[in-house]
């Protein structure tokens, strides 16, 4: 069985390689004027995110976004007014919420939209049953 001391040092090897290969935040705040968070990367570039987009802070205020903490890794991003934490890997990645969370945006989104398909549906008498479909359908 492995001890203490041997899993805490391979636990602080592979944080060492992550934060070689993964990028930091170096600075961050919140551009009024663009609406948008923007978070300076140690590679040199910047990210940039409207607020709305993001769990946590989808409600916030332009005052309650001045305040970005970055943790000393570099790694996460901490909005003391709301009391929100961001973990820089995952926004990387294109998550900006919980899966439940980011489902119900998909969901909202999906649901505002209209086609062909759905005017269609929406305008279909309501005398078609389950059965005339299937029928038509030859099921």
């Amino acid at each position: 069985m492995e001890s203490l001391k041997e899993t805490l040092k391979a636990a602080n090897a592979r944080a060492a390689t992550r934060l070689a290969t993964t990028p930091t935040a170096t600075a961050a705040r919140y551009d009024r004027r663009m609406g948008r968070v923007v978070i300076e990367l140690s590679t040199g570039l910047s990210l940039a995110f409207k607020p709305q987009q993001v769990q946590g802070l989808e409600h916030a205020t332009p005052a309650q976004l001045r305040q970005i903490d970055i943790s000393p890794s570099g790694l996460g991003l901490h909005f003391p007014d709301l009391d929100a934490d961001l973990y820089l890997p995952s926004l990387l990645e294109g998550v900006l919420g919980s899966r439940r969370w980011m489902a119900a945006q998909l969901g909202k989104a999906g649901g505002s939209k209209t086609s062909p398909a759905k005017t269609a549906a929406v305008e279909c008498p309501t005398s078609i049953t389950s059965q005339s479909i299937q029928g038509s359908l030859n099921l």
